[in-house]
């Protein structure tokens, strides 16, 4: 039997982290390409199955601004009607690299690769959110830096809407000062900045009467059958995306399971199990993909509010996609008034939240190599894609280490 006293503080972790995962979810869903009801249905499907299933008890699963980045060129490709079917592909995919137990391989991915690949997301989530943040169409083009370069072109050109920008910066200007002010009048409970600076802007546009545009209907029917639209005859075509969107599944899954243990000071028998946390991961991404949602990952931001908040086991995760569920069913109304440009706000913020300059600095202080190859591979995620950033730091993680090591035992033979 479960201890109350656990229960309860897995009810106040699941409860702060449905309040800090409600815009994130609405905000990726947007971002992806699909709607904010298919980000809440990933939140809620996923977040639920891979708490079960999964092989740790601090994560957190749901849709991530990294795996909107492989989305948004893939449902610009092919449409929505192909996420039922890639996310099938996918969640076989990981269930596979489970069976055939790759867990701890893909765990040795060298941190100074984690860290810039982290850096290059924290980036590419921000220029995503540009054409919410200006109230502009998207701009034209495949690669981040240059839609985000036509995206403030297109602003321009066509005339700066300043209510829009002024709901953005007063969203991230909320939520970087509410966390100082609330230490400073002694406010004991946590609430999350992200879901007071929503709450706060949408009051004060609705208030004035600002017109703009809010993130539309959220509808009620959340888990909605959408396996009728699978076709085999696009096999094909999406077998290559589908292998990305697993590769990243399981890479950043893991890394945020990582991560969890870390600010936990888990050891031993109580670390998390990559091989069930693969396994969880691609039933919650299948499952989540054919019923109205999108594939999902551990995510890192959630991952860690969760474990702050002070969760002791996986029941806080099921917590938190219950009660998302609750608001999904009672508030979808109040939730489809918030400002789209309010959420462009907290996704720019979550993207600084996710950089931490601090710990960049910190980390570019290390070694020559580990600097460089963290460098590299933010520069390649954020300017060709994800899979590629990953695949040229490991590479060049590996050839410095080559040279470093014979240059050592060079200097070993010159000294005898």
């Amino acid at each position: 039997m479960f201890k109350v006293s656990g229960l309860s503080a897995d009810l106040i972790a699941g409860t702060t982290v449905a309040i800090v995962a409600l815009p994130l979810a609405l905000g990726f869903g947007i971002t992806s390409g699909m709607s904010a009801a298919a980000g809440l249905t990933t939140a809620i499907i996923a977040g639920f199955i891979a708490a079960l299933f999964g092989g740790s008890k601090y994560q957190v699963s749901g849709p991530t601004g990294a795996m909107t980045v492989v989305l948004l060129p893939i449902i610009h490709s092919y449409g929505v009607k192909a996420i039922p079917f890639l996310g099938l592909l996918a969640g076989a995919m990981v269930i596979m690299f489970a069976i055939l137990r790759l867990g701890k391989t893909i765990n040795r991915i060298p941190w100074s690769v984690v860290e810039g690949f982290t850096v290059g997301i924290a980036f590419v989530i921000a220029l995503q959110q540009l054409p919410l943040a200006f109230g502009v169409p998207k701009g034209a083009g495949e690669r981040s830096i240059i839609v985000a370069f036509n995206t403030v072109k297109n602003a321009i050109s066509g005339g700066i809407h300043w209510q829009v920008l002024a709901v953005t910066a007063l969203t991230l200007l909320v939520k970087f000062i509410y966390p100082k002010l609330a230490i400073r009048i002694g406010i004991k409970f946590h609430i999350p900045a992200s879901f007071i600076s929503i709450i706060s802007v949408t009051l004060i546009v609705k208030v004035m009467g600002i017109s703009i545009n809010t993130i539309g209907d959220v509808p009620r029917n959340i888990g909605s059958w959408t396996g009728k639209s699978i076709s085999f005859t696009d096999a094909p075509h999406l077998l290559w995306p589908a292998f990305l969107i697993a590769l990243l599944c399981a890479i950043e899954s893991l890394l945020s399971a990582r991560v969890a243990d870390g600010m936990a000071h888990q050891k031993g028998d109580e670390k998390y199990q990559p091989n069930r946390e693969l396994f969880g991961q691609g039933i919650a991404t299948a499952i989540s993909s054919i019923f109205g949602g999108m594939p999902a990952t551990g995510a890192i931001a959630r991952t860690s509010v969760n474990v702050r908040a002070g969760a002791k086991s996986r029941n806080a995760s099921v917590f938190h996609a219950i009660i998302l569920l609750i608001v999904a069913l009672i508030a979808a109304p109040l939730v489809s008034q918030i400002p789209a440009s309010a959420v462009a706000g907290v996704l720019i913020g979550t993207s600084y939240r996710i950089l931490n300059p601090a710990s960049i600095i910190e980390s570019l202080r290390t070694t020559s190599s580990e600097a460089i190859v963290l460098v590299a591979t933010a520069v390649a995620t954020l300017f060709i894609d994800l899979i590629w950033g990953i695949a040229i730091g490991i590479v060049l993680h590996f050839v410095l280490q080559y040279a470093i090591t014979n240059r050592t035992k060079l200097e070993s033979t010159d000294e005898t």
